[in-house]
C-alpha cells in the first residue's frame, strides 16, 4: 500500500464517526484509530451540615410529639393546640391564594367542607391544590404566603367538625 492510499484511508476516518480502522490482508495489515479524549468529571460532595435544636424544644420527649410541637408553635409556655395537622404533600412553594391580588382559600376560624381547596403548593410551576380531607374548622395557618415548604411540612391545623 502506497502512501495516497493511506492518505485516502486517513482522510476517511478523519471526516466521518469512524473511531477505527482496520484492513488486513495477506501481505500487510493497517490500523488507523482517532484518539478519544475521555473527560473525568469529578463531583464533590457538599459537606454534611449539623444543625443545632432550638433551646426551647430540647425537652420534647421525642415519643409522640404533640400538634403544637409538629406546627412549630414553641412547646414551652404555648397553650397546646388540639386538632388534626393537614401537611405538605410535596416539596414546593405554599401560596394561600389562586393570584397574587385574590383573597385567601381559606382564614382562621372558618368551617370547610370536605373536598374543598385549602391552599396552593407549587412545584415546577405545577399548582398543585391541596383539598380538605373532611369537614373542619381552620385553627391555624402554619405557613406565610410564598414560603417554602418540604415534604410533610404542616400547612394548617383543623379541627375536624
Amino acid at each position: 500500500m502506497d502512501i495516497k492510499d493511506l492518505k485516502v484511508l486517513i482522510k476517511m476516518v478523519t471526516e466521518t464517526d469512524i473511531t477505527e480502522f482496520e484492513m488486513d490482508n495477506a501481505d500487510e495489515k493497517v490500523v488507523i484509530r482517532r484518539g478519544q479524549k475521555t473527560e473525568y468529571v469529578t463531583v464533590a460532595a457538599p459537606a454534611p451540615q449539623v444543625f443545632a435544636a432550638p433551646q426551647q424544644l430540647a425537652p420534647v420527649a421525642a415519643a409522640s410529639p404533640t400538634v403544637a410541637a409538629i406546627a412549630g408553635a414553641p412547646v414551652t409556655g404555648a397553650p397546646v393546640e388540639s386538632g388534626e395537622i393537614v401537611t405538605s404533600p410535596i416539596v414546593g412553594t405554599f401560596y394561600r391564594a389562586p393570584a397574587p391580588d385574590a383573597a385567601p382559600y381559606v382564614e382562621v376560624g372558618q368551617v370547610v367542607e370536605k373536598g374543598q381547596v385549602l391552599c396552593i403548593v407549587e412545584a415546577m410551576k405545577l399548582m398543585n391544590e391541596i383539598e380538605a380531607e373532611y369537614r373542619c374548622k381552620i385553627v391555624r395557618i402554619c405557613k406565610e404566603n410564598a414560603q417554602p415548604v418540604e415534604f410533610g411540612d404542616a400547612l394548617f391545623v383543623v379541627e375536624k367538625i
